[in-house]
């Protein structure tokens, strides 16, 4: 899967049912492991919320449509 794959899934948290935004970019280590999404939140009708960093440890399903997380807080 690419990243531009990703980048056309909304991200859902499991937490509260919320969307949470879209991945914009991702954060690779000096060993090539795949870190952190980063990610553009949403207001409102656009996506212009800030930006957050989820941890490939909180991915908990990649669908079809949408990304699974698990983000408390």
């Amino acid at each position: 899967m690419l990243l531009s794959d990703l980048q056309t899934k909304d991200i859902v948290n499991l937490v509260d049912g919320k969307k949470i935004g879209i991945i914009v970019d991702a954060e690779i280590d000096r060993s090539g492991k795949l870190t952190n999404f980063v990610v553009q939140k949403r207001k409102f009708l656009f996506f212009s919320g800030g930006r957050n960093l989820i941890g490939w440890k909180y991915i908990d399903k990649i669908g079809k449509d949408v990304i699974l997380v698990n983000v408390k807080g």
